[in-house]
């Protein structure tokens, strides 16, 4: 009979503790040890030799509780389970139920940095014998992932829409995207403007223009400090969902995103929340005339740095 998961584990002299793991005999399918959990002392591996009796909740050893102390502890990462290697016939002659049932880690299998070395360099010299045929095609393929942004003006309305000073007011406009090799597709889009007192702008700027640049570095477009005008990205910089302007019932009007509760003024600024950074502007300019247009960015969600990716 085999030694059973959980039975207790009795020596000549008293219970040292109970059954953990089987380990099998892979050419033979017999059970060749079993590990015991020694009750806060660790595991040791006890081979079936040192069995006297096996039955359904205990197994009786004929050593004493000090020699199976004395046995080296158990090392896990010598063996597999059943559900990590296939021994063909294996299962059938297992009767230990349910648990770890474990079997020798295969000897070619120890010597991983061997194995590894040998696997790699096997790779790396496909690579190089196969590279002069796929980097034609790898370059067209991974071409879009190295386009620039996008830094087109988009008009998106006008300040008309504006009534009050330092109040979000909601602009939506489309925009057209092309992503990699997809058919170029037109999505809707907000931002959101805020005519700011100079308070607000103030926290904003602190005193300095907003310069944005693109990815090389180079100036794209200058915020004046002194222009009231502001243009929120329309996504939260948690999670990247949208929010709202909202009366709160402490804080008065603010930014709230309902998804989890982030709150930000009309500068920008988190007032409660998760969110990581504070709302995230984006370049605005305003014609004579009143017409608003923007430098459509988004930025990375979920980080306190700015990432643009958009």
């Amino acid at each position: 009979m085999q030694p059973q998961l959980k039975s207790k584990v009795r020596c000549a002299d008293r219970e040292v503790g109970e059954v953990a793991k089987v380990i099998m005999d892979p050419l033979s399918f017999e059970v060749s040890a079993f590990v015991v959990s020694m009750n806060g002392a660790g595991e040791r591996q006890v081979p079936m030799g040192v069995v006297q009796t096996v039955t359904d909740n205990l197994v009786q050893l004929r050593s004493s509780s000090s020699e199976v102390m004395a046995l080296p502890p158990f090392k896990r990462e010598d063996y597999v389970t059943l559900h990590e290697v296939e021994i063909p016939g294996l299962e059938k002659h297992v009767h230990v139920t349910p648990g770890e049932v474990l079997v020798p880690f295969p000897e070619l299998e120890r010597n991983v940095k061997r194995r590894t070395f040998f696997a790699n360099l096997t790779y790396v010299t496909g690579l190089f014998i196969g590279l002069p045929m796929v980097f034609p095609v790898l370059k067209y393929l991974m071409k879009p992932m190295y386009a620039p942004m996008d830094n087109r003006w988009l008009k998106i309305g006008n300040v008309a829409k504006v009534k009050a000073n330092d109040v979000g007011v909601q602009f939506q406009y489309k925009r057209s995207i092309k992503e990699a090799y997809m058919p170029e597709t037109e999505i809707e889009k907000n931002a959101w403007v805020v005519k700011a007192t100079p308070a607000v702008l103030e926290k904003v700027y602190q005193g300095k223009d907003m310069e944005f640049r693109d990815t090389l570095g180079k100036p794209i477009w200058t915020n004046k400090k002194d222009i009231p005008y502001l243009a929120f990205s329309g996504k939260c910089p948690h999670l990247g969902c949208a929010f709202k302007w909202r009366n709160h019932k402490i804080l008065g009007p603010v930014f709230l995103c309902p998804c989890h509760l982030s709150i930000y003024d009309a500068s920008g600024k988190v007032l409660d929340g998760p969110a990581p950074r504070p709302l995230d502007l984006m370049p605005i300019q305003v014609s004579a005339s009143g017409e608003v247009q923007i430098i459509d960015m988004e930025f990375k969600a979920g980080t306190k740095s700015q990432t643009r990716i958009v």
